[in-house]
């Protein structure tokens, strides 16, 4: 296989941009959007988003399978790649488009459809793209380039989704003081995000494109639909046999989980707990994307000096701890106060810092998943990286989908108010502020400890991985031989 490219990983790795923009718009907006500004009741958005998370752990391990064993001219992801650009833009578009007028149950529905509509065209792009991360390279750390150049693009994709809404859609204005409630621009917002998406899916199938003819191909085995279910369960079951794969996946669910909870809620805690300017909220939700940027760059470094678990385990419990400090210092009034400067800095660099802290556990872990590839393929025979990012794919939409569950069903239990009528902390009473604080901090980010446990139990190291290359490389020459 010829040396990857500069271009061809820069191209790889915009791809990712697009998962970017449209997680960021789901993570900080649409909760907001749905409840807070058209009226939808919390628990109807949770529940809307969760009937499309369903959905998700059907279809990402479907199309996992599926492009695991597609055989075409254009190799087994390509073809998926560019069959998704134009439905995902369209579906994402008319989320955050609902025509007027419609009632609450309405309204439900229309989310719920155009959310299972959004996820299942990025299922149909963002699980072969991840898989085709794992084929460019099977070398230990430049993985971890690989996967860096990918978060790099994707954080990217945040900090442009949160510019253009809190720098151009959603400023202040004499109209709207609170810029997020104006109506009138998610639309155009959604048709800005819907158009880059596009561009950053056919930057990616185009821009590596030339390494089409050095990736498997497996032996055509063409399958009815109930067929592609079967090996779907099949593939899933031998996934869940690999025990590094099962640790660190049940670690990154619960933790992704908290992650959602902490995106459904922002707003809100922005709002309501800390009372951000425009400006302030601006600073606050770029601060960790930037901190992502950066952390990215070191990875594979710390990686090279510390090995891949110690990375992941650092990477995580900092973002819990640093998730839940500024919620105990300001209910021990040990925080700077609301509406002070002090307070948007202090806030700011807390988030550029867990950023910095989380960016080694989300390149390192994906790096890990290739090497779990590598484990799997010497264990069954079987090359199946679309299987395995399928997994991480649903992990990365269960940011918002469980994230949005349990933000739903938390704000139900404190009685948190909806509605025209709540657009200041002085329109919530004290005590349910309070809770808010207590959900968004240490009741739910309280739960890492879990995660590292899982994580901490994770046995592919550097020796290991040298390892299972080698006998891999004598397998297919034997194979090659025959």
């Amino acid at each position: 296989m010829p040396t990857l490219s500069l271009g061809t990983k820069l191209a790889y790795g915009f791809g990712q941009y697009a998962e970017g923009l449209k997680n960021a718009a789901f993570g900080v907006l649409l909760f907001f959007f749905y409840n807070q500004v058209l009226g939808l009741s919390s628990t109807l958005v949770g529940l809307a988003v969760g009937i499309a998370l369903v959905f998700d752990a059907i279809t990402d391990p479907l199309v996992g399978s599926i492009s695991d064993n597609w055989r075409s001219r254009l190799g087994r992801r390509h073809p998926f790649l560019l069959a998704a650009a134009v439905p995902l833009a369209i579906a994402f578009y008319l989320l955050f488009n609902p025509p007027a007028g419609l009632s609450e149950r309405g309204l439900f529905i229309w989310l719920t459809a155009f959310a299972i509509l959004t996820r299942g065209a990025m299922t149909l792009y963002h699980v072969p793209h991840l898989s085709l991360g794992a084929e460019l390279s099977p070398h230990f750390t430049e993985r971890t380039t690989v996967v860096a150049y990918r978060y790099f693009c994707s954080y990217l994709g945040v900090l442009t989704a949160l510019a253009l809404a809190f720098g151009v859609f959603f400023k202040a204005t004499a109209e709207h003081a609170v810029g997020q409630f104006n109506l009138e621009a998610y639309a155009p917002y959604g048709l800005t995000l819907s158009v880059l998406m596009v561009v950053s899916v056919l930057v990616t199938a185009f821009g590596t494109w030339n390494r089409i003819p050095y990736l498997v191909q497996p032996v055509a085995d063409p399958v009815s639909p109930m067929g592609a279910l079967r090996r779907m369960f099949t593939d899933l079951g031998q996934a869940v046999m690999n025990p590094s794969f099962s640790w660190l996946f049940g670690g990154l669910l619960l933790v992704f989980m908290m992650v959602g909870v902490d995106a459904a809620l922002n707003l809100h805690m922005n709002t309501f707990f800390w009372e951000l300017s425009s400006s302030g909220n601006f600073a606050f939700f770029v601060a960790s994307p930037i901190g992502v940027l950066i952390g990215s760059v070191f990875a594979r470094r710390l990686n090279e000096l510390f090995d891949k678990r110690p990375c992941v385990i650092f990477g995580t419990g900092a973002w819990a701890v640093l998730q839940i400090v500024p919620i105990l210092l300001r209910l021990a009034d040990w925080f700077p106060e609301n509406g002070t400067q002090s307070l948007a800095v202090t806030l700011t660099i807390f988030k550029f810092v867990q950023g910095l802290c989380v960016a080694q556990s989300l390149v390192t872990f994906n790096s890990m998943i290739a090497d779990v590839v590598d484990a799997h393929e010497l264990r069954t025979g079987k090359r199946q990286e679309g299987i395995f990012f399928a997994a991480v794919s649903f992990s990365s939409k269960a940011t918002t989908g469980l994230g949005n569950i349990v933000a739903g069903v938390a704000l139900a239990l404190i009685s948190w108010p909806t509605g025209a009528a709540v657009r200041t902390a002085a329109d919530v009473p004290a005590d349910t502020i309070v809770w808010l604080g207590l959900l968004y901090g240490p009741i739910v980010s309280g739960f890492v400890v879990v995660s590292l446990w899982c994580y901490a139990r994770y046995d592919i190291d550097a020796a290991r991985h040298a390892q299972i290359i080698e006998a891999l490389a004598v397998r297919r020459a034997r194979s090659s031989n025959v």
